[in-house]
């Protein structure tokens, strides 16, 4: 199953022009919804609008080559491997989501747009990242929806209560699951079989909630994260901080032998 092309076997019966308006419209949606997210919300004004003002407080004028390091080294370790959730299971759960996530749309794209007539020939290499990426996304989402919930872990709510804002992990799990339902099914190849169709429409329908939800759920966060990052860092760097002030020098124990315990609402 992990070296055949799911869309080279559908090209069977779906034209693969279908397939390829189906990624682009859901582009499409995403351009529109994160439009629509940014003029309601305002986000992006509110950020460029603060990073003006922090640098009426900045101590330092960086230089060019001050600013592209900070920036690499935030893209290296901030926003590559996710340093600020530090060495915990949250860190592992989220590469394990976001890397599956890159692989399991690049090979999606890849093999749509690239290898997905019936006469085609697919490198093996194209499946294999597809698949690892479905069972790598559904894993750390999986995971991350269960277990390491804020509102689950240290808010004591049961893990099937959902709000709005569950929309895009919720989606993103679906759709990865979907998938790998609907490639195993096909790949069997039996006469006559009618469940396959099922996890397709399924497979469909959560990309549809997926992509279509970018204005109602966390999707958008994708896009806004990074570069609330890399602002952050450029504040510490030219002593602005975001018009925060310093940390003050406080201990790390209070109190006569107290044993703190470690915060869990990160």
């Amino acid at each position: 199953m992990l070296s055949i092309n799911p869309f080279a076997i559908l090209a069977d019966t779906v034209s693969p022009i279908y397939m390829q308006s189906f990624v682009v419209l859901m582009v499409l949606l995403i351009a529109v919804g994160t439009l629509l997210d940014i003029v309601h919300k305002k986000n992006v004004k509110y950020f460029f609008e603060n990073a003006k003002k922090a640098k009426l407080s900045a101590t330092k004028i960086l230089s060019t080559g001050e600013k592209i390091s900070v920036i690499s080294k935030t893209i290296v370790s901030d926003i590559a491997t996710t340093s600020e959730l530090g060495a915990g299971k949250r860190r592992v759960a989220h590469l394990l989501g976001m890397y599956g996530t890159i692989l399991f749309w690049t090979g999606s794209v890849i093999m749509i747009f690239c290898y997905s007539s019936p006469s085609s020939d697919t490198p093996s290499f194209w499946p294999i990242i597809w698949h690892v990426g479905a069972i790598m996304t559904v894993v750390g989402g999986s995971w991350f929806w269960f277990f390491l919930r804020v509102d689950v872990y240290s808010e004591a709510h049961p893990w099937y209560r959902i709000i709005k804002a569950d929309l895009f992990v919720l989606a993103l799990i679906a759709s990865s699951l979907f998938g790998l339902i609907w490639s195993c099914l096909q790949s069997l190849n039996l006469n006559d079989r009618w469940d396959d169709k099922v996890f397709l429409v399924l497979y469909i329908i959560s990309n549809f909630v997926l992509f279509g939800g970018v204005y109602w759920s966390k999707f958008a966060h994708m896009f806004y994260k990074p570069g609330a990052s890399i602002q952050k860092n450029l504040a510490e760097a030219d002593g602005s901080r975001d018009n925060l002030p310093p940390p003050a020098d406080a201990p790390e124990q209070y109190g006569l032998g107290i044993d703190r315990e470690k915060a869990k609402h990160y």
